[in-house]
């Protein structure tokens, strides 16, 4: 996925979760949007290298998107947004083997209770929902996620092994958001009761994939499968 042209900067603070300032090279500051829920431990480092997107919508109070964080030396993608994205290419262009065989693929289709799955592929095979996950924390060269308390996410485990029940193919898709991962956990100190439905997810047929992302100011794409230890 090619990138727009950003804007360099460095983080001043992140607060009210959705919002940063940030300081830009000509010395000005702004507030920015922040496309980022959870916590983002570890990418929120004051003084950090950031990058950021002008968006064309003339009406937004806040133009200025925060894209590029520098973590620990590399580049990592907080915009959580972007993953479907990355994920759906990397699946169409062969990147993600584990999923081909498929005719279509759909994003945001309603499905258990009040939920849309993020990708749905459908095909002579059968279906597969396809649950996306954003991971940016990096600890010891193993990612993990979530970054904060998610019920949400929660949630979304306990839907997919619903649809694993009925007979389709559910998996939980962790894309890892920066080069310096070479596994993907749960981060069980900060959602012990997430890593808990991971493990019971996996125990009753439902599948987990990670692949981590090639993160410049230019390009993010998948280039490799990670293990998931749990």
């Amino acid at each position: 996925m090619r990138l727009p042209p950003l804007i360099a900067g460095r983080l001043i603070k992140r607060y009210k979760r959705f919002l940063a300032d940030v300081l830009l090279e000509d010395g000005s500051i702004v507030t920015v949007h922040c496309p980022n829920s959870g916590s983002m431990k570890g990418c929120a480092t004051p003084d950090s290298p950031v990058f950021l997107s002008r968006s064309t919508n003339m009406g937004r109070k806040y133009p200025l998107t925060w894209e590029l964080v520098q973590a620990d030396g590399c580049w990592a993608g907080i915009n959580t947004g972007i993953p479907n994205r990355l994920t759906r290419e990397a699946i169409e262009d062969g990147t993600v083997s584990e999923l081909q065989g498929y005719d279509t693929i759909r994003p945001e289709v309603p499905y258990g209770e009040h939920s849309r799955i993020d990708l749905l592929l459908e095909g002579p095979v059968g279906r597969c929902f396809v649950e996306v996950k954003n991971v940016t924390l990096v600890e010891n060269r193993r990612a993990l996620f979530p970054d904060s308390v998610t019920t949400r996410g929660q949630k979304h485990l306990q839907e997919l092994m619903r649809v694993v029940r009925e007979g389709d193919r559910g998996v939980i898709f962790f894309t890892v958001q920066r080069g310096d991962g070479d596994s993907v956990s749960p981060a069980d100190l900060i959602d012990p009761e997430y890593g808990r439905l991971l493990r019971m997810a996996l125990d009753n047929g439902v599948e987990a994939l990670a692949y981590r992302a090639a993160v410049t100011p230019d390009e993010i794409r998948l280039t490799e499968r990670l293990p998931v230890l749990i």
